[in-house]
């Protein structure tokens, strides 16, 4: 299904859903973060994805991130909420969705690297490699919020 995301745009169309969702900054153990370079927008992402019905929020990213990434995963801590209600993604279906994400850091555990149906490509890039990447505003936020550090989560 296709996509268009649209970041504090005025001519983004009227958002028609809220979906809870989560995101992950996905670590390895020499500090690389995992990107994958998605098949609907052609932009590098953290790994994520919508919620679905009977399962945790940190239950959906360890799921999220073993689809889209091949990596298995364990949860370390929430980075951030993002709920920009200018941020919205419009769908070939109709679905126009405001964000609605929960990021959290993420520790590579298991598993091989591979991409889904959902990318073109995973990689594991450096800190000072992801600061030179032409990102989405929405990623880059949570990835400046994950390099601060801070012990609380952020709320945006």
């Amino acid at each position: 299904m296709a996509r268009k995301d649209y970041w504090h745009q005025p001519d983004a169309p009227k958002p028609n859903s809220l979906v809870p969702a989560a995101s992950a900054v996905v670590t390895d153990d020499q500090g690389r973060i995992v990107l994958h370079k998605r098949s609907d927008n052609h932009l590098w992402s953290l790994p994520g994805g919508a919620m679905d019905v009977g399962e945790s929020i940190e239950q959906t990213i360890i799921r999220e991130v073993k689809e889209e990434t091949g990596f298995d995963v364990v949860v370390e801590k929430c980075i951030g909420i993002y709920t920009d209600p200018h941020h919205v993604i419009a769908y070939s279906d109709g679905e126009v969705r405001q964000q609605f994400s929960i990021c959290f850091h993420c520790n590579i555990i298991g598993g091989e690297k591979r991409i889904s149906p959902e990318s073109t490509r995973v990689e594991l890039f450096t800190r000072e490699e992801i600061l030179q990447m032409d990102l989405h505003p929405a990623q880059r936020i949570r990835l400046e919020d994950f390099f601060a550090n801070r012990e609380r989560s952020f709320i945006r």
